[in-house]
């Protein structure tokens, strides 16, 4: 939980960046009440005159002044909820785009924490809930503080004896929503964290469909969810129960007092101590009191809620990214793109143990470098320290003689083109999944060249749109293959220093595999490479090979110097020879 008292002040440079819209609006909020007095004291002065004997000239007189001052006070209320509500909206899209930016900061250890669901809920639900705060509830207590102020000036000239009787029952109404405030607030912060849960569900559910139905698992997971989705109405109809209790506590309040007023303002008006149009007026003013008291509890309601979802906001808002530019950070000019490791040593947060152990490793600049192990040994890590994607330790991974922490973070990751392990491509089309590590509109030539070299192109020649092909969520119109070439296409269309294959090739044919490797061989010789990879085919003519084994560095050399040396490397080499043979066989 954030450790703001108050979380909701974390808005105020957001309404700051609209104080003329506010101040205007505030304006609107005043001309509004003030407009909507005239028509209770034009009342008096009609009921009075009417044991006069007003004629019916004077009669529509007066009836043309009250439609005059409604549709005034209309006026007024129609820009008073515009401007309000309109900076509600501005501040909701500025404090999105804010918590989106903030995730984007964020390192993968962060993110790998917590649940894309519970995110997703902060983001959406909870960012919803604060909108509420900035537009009804505020626009409403500037109305209902106004209104007040202006209409108890106003009762107490007309009678303060009947003023202080309708006023007693407001202390109790303090005492309710005093009592009631912490309860709304707690059980509402129940409410979006059970949400959460509810929506990491549903995601997970959807993401994984094809796993859930594999193994026949529908009602199972049905199941689950609608315990999960039972304790979500469970809890709100907790709150509503209390909402329940209330609502009805305030009006109750409210009536006392208008039956008290009844009694005492009826005998002044029999006694001739106050006229019938005064008492009119005053029960009028007194009515227009009556929504904004009950509102108190509507608005109490939207701010318990506003800020139990911005404290859950600002759980992730106040994190500072774990990973961020150092002060005076820079960039070598050109950059090469040589990589070293000296004497790495490095743990995941909250690991049992290191996950790489003294890595000492020069690659230069233009070379390529091939890494092998067996799962869990550490290959993707060391490569995900190379642009800061995990932070390693100071001094310990260079970047062309210079520490990867002492880089500007988007230009130390502009000079990698990556593949990652697990491929990921946008809901979109090809061209655009190709396209997207590209600052500028990239040429189509450029594209073609990109899907070549990864042989994607005679599959997209294929497809009845071409790049315009849409490829689903996470690619899933596209087999793993193809999904792994349009990642390497969109790696190579940058045009970086360093390139790093992480297991991208595991999903291809190996006749395949040779073609892209003949294709990627007439770049790599510009650029320095990393190759993760299980298949020896993949990465043996690599200047320089390393195996890893639980974490440390345990053979080095190339594939003739490996083989030779009949270790670890060999094994891996013969029993993939003998898998080769068997397939054929």
């Amino acid at each position: 939980m954030s450790e703001r008292k108050y979380p909701l002040t974390y808005l105020l440079p957001y309404l700051g960046r609209y104080r003329f819209r506010m101040i205007l609006g505030f304006c609107m909020v005043i001309l509004t009440v003030v407009a909507s007095m005239f028509s209770p004291w034009v009342l008096k002065y009609v009921i009075d005159g009417l044991n006069e004997g007003f004629d019916r000239a004077r009669l529509l007189q007066f009836a043309a002044i009250i439609l005059g001052i409604s549709l005034v006070e209309g006026f007024f209320r129609f820009w008073m909820r515009r401007i309000l509500i309109g900076v509600s909206r501005l501040v909701e899209y500025d404090l999105r785009n804010d918590f989106l930016a903030h995730i984007q900061k964020m390192s993968l250890s962060f993110l790998q924490s917590r649940s894309t669901g519970d995110i997703m809920s902060r983001a959406t639900n909870d960012l919803n809930a604060v909108r509420s705060v900035l537009g009804p509830a505020i626009m409403y207590s500037m109305n209902t503080v106004t209104l007040i102020i202006i209409a108890t000036y106003i009762l107490f000239r007309l009678n303060w004896q009947l003023t202080l009787l309708a006023y007693i029952p407001l202390v109790l109404v303090s005492i309710t929503v005093k009592k009631f405030g912490g309860e709304i607030h707690d059980r509402f912060e129940s409410i979006q964290e059970q949400f959460s849960s509810l929506t990491t569900k549903a995601q997970e559910n959807i993401s994984g469909i094809r796993v859930v139905k594999a193994f026949a698992r529908e009602q199972s997971e049905i199941e689950d969810f609608r315990l999960l989705n039972f304790e979500y109405l469970r809890r709100n109809i907790s709150l509503i129960r209390l909402w329940g209790v209330f609502y009805p506590l305030m009006t109750a309040l409210l009536g006392m007092s208008s039956v008290a007023l009844l009694w005492f303002g009826g005998r002044q008006v029999i006694d001739q101590r106050l006229t019938l149009g005064e008492f009119v007026a005053f029960m009028g003013y007194l009515a227009m009191l009556t929504w904004p008291t009950i509102a108190v509890g509507w608005v109490i309601n939207l701010f318990q809620r506003g800020s139990a979802s911005m404290g859950r906001i600002l759980e992730i808002m106040d994190v500072p990214p774990d990973i961020q530019d150092e002060p005076g950070s820079s960039a070598p000019m050109p950059v090469h793109g040589s990589i070293e490791f000296r004497n790495l040593t490095f743990s995941y947060p909250r690991s049992s143990g290191p996950v790489l152990r003294n890595i000492s490793l020069f690659v230069p600049a233009g070379t390529s470098l091939a890494i092998v192990g067996h799962t869990g040994s550490g290959k993707s890590t060391l490569v995900n320290l190379i642009p800061r994607l995990f932070d390693p330790p100071p001094g310990t991974v260079f970047v062309d003689g210079k520490d990867v922490r002492d880089w500007p973070l988007a230009q130390l990751r502009k000079t990698i083109g990556s593949v990652p392990q697990e491929t990921f491509l946008f809901s979109d089309t090809i061209r655009e999944n190709i396209a997207f590590g590209s600052d500028s509109d990239i040429s189509d030539e450029k594209l073609d060249w990109a899907a070549q070299v990864s042989q994607i192109a005679d599959d997209i020649s294929s497809f009845s749109k071409k790049m315009q092909t849409y490829v689903g969520e996470r690619g899933i119109t596209l087999s793993g293959g193809q999904k792994q070439r349009v990642a390497i296409s969109r790696a190579v269309a940058i045009l970086p220093k360093i390139l790093i294959f992480d297991d991208s090739l595991s999903s291809v044919d190996t006749y395949t595999e040779e073609r892209i490797l003949g294709e990627l061989a007439k770049i790599m010789n510009e650029r320095t490479s990393i190759l993760v990879s299980h298949r020896i085919s993949t990465i043996k003519g690599a200047d320089q090979i390393v195996v890893l084994k639980d974490g440390e560095i345990v053979e080095r050399g190339t594939h003739d110097s490996l083989t030779a040396f009949d270790g670890v490397y060999a094994d891996l080499y013969r029993k993939q020879l003998l898998e080769e043979e068997l397939a054929t066989t």
